[in-house]
């Protein structure tokens, strides 16, 4: 009796074991869910084996800061400063090292430069240099040299240098028309007397004014970036992933004096333009339109009666200018210029001032709803 009984119990054990395996493989998912509530799962979202895109981060910045530096200059310069009560520069209290409140003596400002030839011409802001009776500058091996101010443009903030010398170290030129917003950049200077610092970041806008030159003729279509910049920054190298020199570095952003979030470069296809009239003729020979103009936007559109909202409109014609010469009318829209949209004011600035005297510019409008190709050559201003 009782084996009769131990032998039913061991069936009924044999049978549930089996019975549960059996459920098991056939429902293997709730075997592991039940594991714990709070075990993830975890599966595959997603697999590419697609090849990473150029320039795809995270990449080395070693080999464009090695072609930067040494083309980076620190400049020093000594301003008579103006009594106390004269009037004296914003830029220099700003990005220099003087006291503008002191009382007549001569201050120390500083800042940055940037070989733009082999043989010693070197590229920098206009309020770097501005009013100063002399200037040196320090290589990145520690040479310094005295430094003859070429010439300035005091409406693009820029200023040309000469030292004696030649095999100095020049950048290749990047196409600053080329350059795209999310861009990675590199910004090279002496902030602060810290020479050769690099900072990076990405170019954040284009074709930026920020009102710093004062309006009228002045030419601001900054390039925005986030990279850090802070006073002695100025006239320093703005270069793309490739070591090449994209922009000047002007100004920053910034209710304290320092570093808030953004900088603005001017951009070197502005800078070669202005520069290489500098260098030839001592002065920049700039061409005008010969315009008064506004940025179009969503309301002027509607008062205009078009279906653009993008573009600057012309507002009045300088008498005998070379828009009025050519045949454009207040109240034209410009869309384009040579074929490369014109979104805003600081656009169109940049396009004409990248132009010379004499030369033909195909100016594209939008006239009362019409698309109209005008074609105007450029006089002097």
């Amino acid at each position: 009796m009782v084996k009769q009984t131990l032998s039913l119990i061991a069936a009924g054990i044999v049978g549930g074991l089996i019975t549960l395996g059996g459920y098991q493989w056939l429902h293997p998912a709730s075997s592991a869910s039940s594991l714990s509530e709070s075990a993830p799962y975890a599966v595959q979202a997603s697999y590419n084996r697609a090849p990473a895109k150029a320039n795809a981060v995270p990449f080395d910045f070693k080999s464009a800061a090695v072609q930067a530096t040494p083309a980076v200059v620190h400049i020093s310069t000594t301003v008579a400063q103006p009594a106390r009560g004269q009037a004296y520069d914003p830029f220099e209290f700003f990005f220099g090292e003087g006291n503008p409140f002191g009382g007549g003596q001569p201050q120390a400002g500083s800042g940055s430069g940037v070989f733009y030839t082999s043989d010693g011409y070197i590229v920098t802001n206009n309020h770097v240099v501005a009013s100063a009776s002399e200037v040196e500058v320090t290589l990145q091996d520690n040479r310094t040299f005295k430094a003859e101010v070429v010439g300035t443009d005091e409406k693009s903030d820029l200023a040309v240098l000469k030292i004696e010398g030649t095999g100095f170290p020049a950048l290749d030129f990047a196409d600053s028309d080329e350059a795209e917003i999310g861009e990675w950049v590199l910004a090279v200077g002496n902030p602060f007397n810290l020479t050769s610092t690099v900072t990076a970041g990405i170019i954040s806008a284009k074709g930026r004014s920020i009102n710093l030159l004062g309006g009228g003729r002045a030419i601001e279509s900054f390039i925005q970036t986030d990279a850090a910049v802070n006073p002695g920054n100025s006239g320093g190298a703005l270069v793309d992933a490739q070591g090449r020199l994209l922009g000047i570095n002007t100004a920053i952003a910034t209710r304290t004096g320092v570093f808030s979030g953004y900088s603005f470069a001017i951009p070197v296809n502005l800078v070669r333009r202005i520069a290489d009239d500098i260098i030839e003729y001592g002065s920049f020979k700039r061409a005008y339109l010969g315009v008064e103009i506004s940025d179009l936007d969503a309301d002027y559109a509607k008062e205009l009666g078009v279906d653009i909202t993008q573009g600057v409109v012309i507002e009045t014609l300088v008498d005998g200018g070379s828009a009025q010469f050519a045949g454009l009318q207040p109240q034209d829209i410009i869309t384009a210029v040579n074929q490369r949209p014109v979104r805003s004011v600081p656009e169109l600035q940049e396009i004409v001032g990248q132009a010379k005297a004499g030369d033909t510019i195909t100016v594209e409008v939008n006239r009362k709803g019409q698309a109209v190709a005008v074609p105007v050559r450029l006089k002097a201003g």
